[in-house]
C-alpha cells in the first residue's frame, strides 16, 4: 500500500481534511452540473471521498485548474487508458470518472500547478462535447448500491479489510505509522473502502474496475482480494530480508577471517598500509600549519589506522588526510610592492578601467606602507565582453600571486561551496578549498565568475553559502563540511564578476566593494582594436606586426557596421576573421591590402549589419529626440506624436513599459494643469485625441528618462511650434514641475555626439556624471542643465510655427434650436444651395 504525504504544505496552509464523513462529501443536487470540464489523470484513479494531490503540467490542465479556482472549484477527473498519451482524445479516456472539489492549489517553481482534490461523486460520460480549451462532457451521475444495515456478510467483509490494512501498515517499513490512525478513525464503510482502494498497489485499469463497480458489496470483495494478495507479498519480502540479514552476518564472519589472514600476510612480509601511514606522518611534521590543524590531523590518522581497508570509509578517510596535507594553510607568497611595474602590467593588458586599476594600486600602496592588510573583496559589474574576468589574471600578475578562477554560473548546490560531509560515499571538499589547493598558497587571486547567475535548487542556496566566504569578519575561519574545521580565507583576494547586480541577493551584494565597469566608447574601442586586439590576433595567426595594420577610420567602420556590444568580444572575432582572410591570401600567394580601407571591409566582411543612428530634423510638430541606455551602449530615440479630433484620449504605442507610459501621462497632466501658462486652450485636451509613438516597436523600451522629451513633444504638438534643432533631452519629470536626474549619462552623451546632436538638455544633478567623462569625448557637444520643466520648455520649444501647422479649433457643443430658428436655418440652407 502507498499512502500519500502532503509534504508540499507549509505551516501557513489552511488545514486540509484527510478523512471526511459522508455528509461533508455530499454535493447538493442543484450543484450537480450535467456538463462538466474534464481533467485527464495519468497513473492514478480518483475515488469519491478521498483527498489526494495531483500535479498538472499540460497547458489545458493548467488552464482548467486556473478557471476552476475562480469558479465553483467543481469539475470532473477521468483516468487515461495510456499514461504515455500526451494529448488524450475521447477514446483515450475511461467512461467512468469522479466529480471533485479543488480544496487548494499551488503554483510550483517549474510552472506546473499542484492541486489538492477531494472526490465527491461518480459519473459516467454520455458524450464528449469538445476538447478546446479543455475537454468538456455531458455526464450522468451514478448511485451506489449500498447493502442493508443488517447485512452481516458486508460487515464481516469491512472488518476483515480494516484488520488486514492495519496489519500491512504495521509490517511494511515504507508506510508511515500515522496511516494506522487514519484507518482506525474512518467510520464510514464507503469511505474506508475508497480510501484503501485508492492507496493499494494496483494498476490503473484495476483501480478503474473498482471505481466502475456500482455494487458496494462486490467492490468490497474485490478490494479484500487485492489486499490479501498484497499481505502475502509483504510476508514473502520480509522473509527475504531476514535471509539477507543472515547472509550479512556470514559476511561479517568472513571479514574477521580476512583480517586474520591480512595479519598473517604482514607477518610473512606481505603488503601493509603502515608505510603509507608513515609517509603521512613525515609530511605532517614538515607542514607549516596551525597547531589545531596538526592535532586534528594526528587524531584522524590514528582513526584511519584502526579502520578496515575493505570498507568504503577507509578511502574517504584517506582522501580527507591527503586534503589536509595538500592545503597550503599558513603558506603565502609575498606581494610585489613595485607600483610602477604593477601599473605597467595593468595598462598593458587592459585599456581604460581606471577605477579598477586605481583600487588595486591603492591596495598595493597600503601593503607597502603597513606590511599587512586584509584583502579586499571586489565585485566588477558591467556588460559582457568588457574584460572583467581577464582583469583578474592581470591583477594576479601585478601582485605576484597565483591566479585561480571559479565559475559560478548555473551552480545550484550548496555543497559546491561548502563541500559534502564525510558520512557520504564519494564525499569531497567544496570548490573554494579545491581552488586553494590548486593554487598552492593561501593568498591567491580568486575570480568568482558570473556571481549573479547563481541558482537555487533542492540542494540549498549557494549564494547564502558564499555569505561566509565573502565576509571579511567571518572568512578567517571558513567552515567546509568535508574539512570539518575552520580555514583562513582572509588573505585571498576575491574578485567577483557580474553582469546584473539585481541577480545578486542583497546580503551578498552588501559584503562586496562594487566597482562598475562600463562599456567602451567607440573611441576607446578603436584604441583597443589597434593596440591590443590586432597584435594579439596577428600573433595567434602567424603574421608579423607590420603585415597588416588597421587605421582609425577603418576600425571605426568595423565597430559601427559589424558589431553592437558594450565590450569588445565580437570586435575581437571580426578582427580575427579579417586576419584569417589575410593569412589565406598569403598562403595562396595572392595579394592582400596591408592597410584595409572601408571599401575593403565590405568585400571581406560583407554588407554592414548595423546602421548608425543619425539625427534628422524634419521640422514636424510633436517630434522630440530622447536618449536611451542599452546594454550595448547608448542610442537616440525619436518620440513622435500626432493629434486628431476626438474625445481627449491618449494612445501610447511602441512597446513601452509601464514607467515610460506613466511619464507620458505625467507630461499630459502637467500641460492640462498649466494650460493657460503655456498658451494652450483647455478645450483642446478634451476635444482632440493624442497618439504617442516610439519607433522600433519590436524593441521593449522603459524607464523615466524620456520624461522631458515627452513633455517637449506634447507641447510642440499642441502649440504647433518647432522643437529646437539638433537637440536631445533626458530627464525624469514630476507633477510638481521638477526635473530629476537619470542614469546612463556617459553612454547617452556619446550616442548623442555620434548621431550629430549639438545640444543635450538634462537635470543639473547629472553634472557630476558629465564631469567624469573625458572632455575630448564631448568636444562639439553642448550640455545644458535645468531643474524645472518650465526651463525645459522655455529652451526646447521655439516661437516659430512648423510648416503646414494644424489649426486646432474649439468645437462648441450643439444646442436644440427653436421652431422659428429651425425654419430660418432651413431657408438659409436652401439659399446657400442656390
Amino acid at each position: 500500500m502507498e499512502f500519500t504525504r502532503f509534504s508540499l504544505l507549509s505551516e501557513d496552509t489552511d488545514q486540509i481534511p484527510l478523512i471526511t464523513n459522508e455528509e461533508d462529501n455530499s454535493v447538493p443536487e442543484a450543484d450537480l452540473a450535467l456538463e462538466l470540464a474534464l481533467l485527464p489523470l495519468r497513473n492514478t484513479v480518483q475515488f469519491p471521498g478521498v483527498v489526494s494531490p495531483i500535479t498538472a503540467g499540460r497547458d489545458k490542465s493548467i488552464l482548467l485548474l486556473q478557471e476552476a479556482q475562480k469558479g465553483t472549484k467543481l469539475f470532473g477527473v477521468v483516468s487515461q487508458r495510456n499514461a504515455d498519451t500526451e494529448t488524450p482524445t475521447a477514446e483515450d479516456l475511461y467512461k467512468v470518472g469522479t466529480l471533485v472539489h479543488m480544496v487548494k492549489s499551488f503554483r510550483m517553481p517549474d510552472g506546473n500547478i499542484t492541486a489538492i482534490l477531494q472526490g465527491k461523486r461518480r459519473f459516467r460520460i454520455l458524450e464528449i462535447l469538445g476538447d478546446e480549451p479543455y475537454h468538456r462532457a455531458r455526464v450522468e451521475y451514478l448511485d451506489e448500491a449500498v447493502p442493508a444495515g443488517d447485512d452481516t456478510e458486508f460487515k464481516a467483509l469491512m472488518s476483515t479489510i480494516r484488520e488486514l490494512s492495519l496489519e500491512i501498515i504495521q509490517e511494511s517499513p515504507n508506510i508511515p505509522t500515522e496511516a494506522q490512525v487514519a484507518v482506525k478513525n474512518i467510520e464510514s464503510d464507503t469511505f474506508l473502502l475508497h480510501f484503501i482502494a485508492s492507496n493499494t498497489n494496483l494498476q490503473v485499469d484495476e483501480k478503474q474496475l473498482l471505481l466502475e463497480e456500482d455494487d458496494l458489496k462486490r467492490r468490497a470483495q474485490q478490494v479484500l482480494k487485492h489486499i490479501s494478495q498484497e499481505k502475502h507479498l509483504l510476508e514473502v519480502k520480509n522473509d527475504i530480508v531476514n535471509k539477507v540479514r543472515t547472509e550479512f552476518d556470514h559476511q561479517q564472519r568472513e571479514y574477521f577471517l580476512q583480517q586474520q589472514m591480512r595479519t598473517i600476510q604482514e607477518e610473512l612480509g606481505g603488503n601493509s598500509f603502515e608505510a603509507e601511514f608513515e609517509v603521512f606522518r613525515q609530511r605532517s611534521s614538515e607542514k607549516n600549519w596551525p597547531a589545531e590543524a596538526a592535532q586534528h590531523f594526528e587524531k584522524e590518522l590514528v582513526r584511519l589506522q584502526r579502520m578496515n581497508p575493505q570498507v568504503p570509509d577507509f578511502g574517504i578517510q584517506r582522501n580527507y588526510l591527503e586534503l589536509m596535507l595538500d592545503l597550503p594553510w599558513s603558506h603565502v607568497v609575498k606581494d610585489r610592492h613595485d607600483l610602477k611595474k604593477a601599473r605597467r602590467i595593468l595598462d598593458r593588458d587592459h585599456f581604460g578601467l581606471e577605477k579598477v586599476k586605481e583600487r588595486i594600486l591603492e591596495h598595493l600602496a597600503v601593503l607597502a606602507l603597513k606590511g599587512d592588510l586584509k584583502s579586499p573583496i571586489l565585485c566588477l559589474h558591467g556588460p559582457p565582453g568588457v574584460g572583467k574576468t581577464s582583469l583578474g589574471r592581470s591583477v594576479a600578475e601585478a601582485l605576484g600571486r597565483p591566479y585561480v578562477r571559479m565559475s559560478l554560473g548555473g551552480m545550484r548546490d550548496e555543497a559546491e561551496i561548502r563541500g559534502h560531509r564525510k558520512t557520504y560515499i564519494g564525499a569531497m571538499p567544496g570548490r573554494i578549498l579545491q581552488q586553494i589547493k590548486k593554487a598552492g598558497v593561501s593568498n591567491p587571486v580568486m575570480v568568482l565568475d558570473e556571481i549573479d547567475k547563481l541558482g537555487m535548487g533542492s540542494q540549498g542556496d549557494p549564494s547564502s553559502a558564499l555569505l561566509e566566504v565573502l565576509d571579511p569578519e567571518q572568512n578567517h575561519s571558513f567552515h567546509d563540511h568535508f574539512l570539518e574545521m575552520g580555514y583562513d580565507l582572509s588573505k585571498v583576494l576575491f574578485i567577483a564578476t557580474a553582469n546584473n547586480l539585481g541577480g545578486i541577493q542583497p546580503a551578498l551584494r552588501d559584503r562586496m566593494e562594487l566597482i562598475e565597469v562600463t562599456g567602451y566608447t567607440r573611441e576607446e574601442k578603436v584604441k583597443i582594436a589597434q593596440n591590443h586586439l590586432m597584435p594579439k590576433q596577428l600573433r595567434e595567426h602567424g603574421l608579423g606586426p607590420k603585415e597588416l595594420k588597421l587605421d582609425s577610420s577603418t576600425a571605426a567602420a568595423l565597430i559601427e557596421g559589424y558589431t553592437r556590444e558594450s565590450g569588445v568580444r565580437r570586435l575581437d572575432q571580426r578582427i580575427a576573421k579579417l586576419i584569417r582572410r589575410a593569412a589565406l591570401a598569403k598562403a595562396e600567394g595572392k595579394e592582400f591590402p596591408g592597410k584595409p580601407t572601408v571599401a575593403d571591409l565590405t568585400k571581406i566582411m560583407g554588407v554592414a549589419r548595423f546602421r548608425k543612428d543619425d539625427y534628422a530634423d524634419e521640422g514636424l510638430a510633436g517630434v522630440a529626440t530622447g536618449l536611451a541606455w542599452t546594454p550595448v551602449g547608448g542610442e537616440i530615440l525619436y518620440l513622435e506624436s500626432t493629434i486628431a479630433p476626438g474625445t481627449g484620449r491618449l494612445s501610447i504605442t511602441g512597446n513601452l513599459g509601464d514607467v515610460m507610459k506613466e511619464s507620458a501621462t505625467l507630461a499630459m497632466t502637467f500641460l492640462k494643469a498649466n494650460a493657460a501658462e503655456f498658451g494652450l486652450e483647455p478645450e483642446h485636451f478634451s476635444q482632440y485625441d493624442v497618439h504617442l509613438h516610439v519607433p522600433e516597436g519590436a524593441v521593449p523600451k522603459d524607464g523615466p528618462s524620456a520624461g522631458i522629451a515627452l513633455l517637449t513633444a506634447l507641447t510642440s504638438l499642441f502649440t504647433q511650434r518647432k522643437v529646437r534643432n539638433a537637440l536631445a533631452l533626458s530627464g525624469e519629470i514630476t507633477l510638481r514641475g521638477k526635473v530629476l536626474p537619470v542614469g546612463g549619462i556617459r553612454e547617452k552623451l556619446l550616442a548623442a555626439k555620434r548621431a550629430g546632436i549639438k545640444t543635450v538638455l538634462m537635470c543639473a544633478d547629472n553634472q557630476r556624471d558629465v564631469n567624469e567623462i573625458p572632455a575630448g569625448y564631448l568636444k562639439g557637444l553642448e550640455v545644458r542643465y535645468v531643474r524645472t520643466m518650465r526651463e525645459v520648455l522655455a529652451y526646447s520649444v521655439t516661437d516659430k510655427k512648423v510648416k503646414n501647422a494644424k489649426v486646432l479649433s474649439i468645437r462648441k457643443p450643439a444646442t436644440t434650436a427653436s421652431p422659428a430658428e429651425a425654419s430660418l436655418l432651413a431657408s438659409s440652407g436652401s439659399q446657400g444651395k442656390l
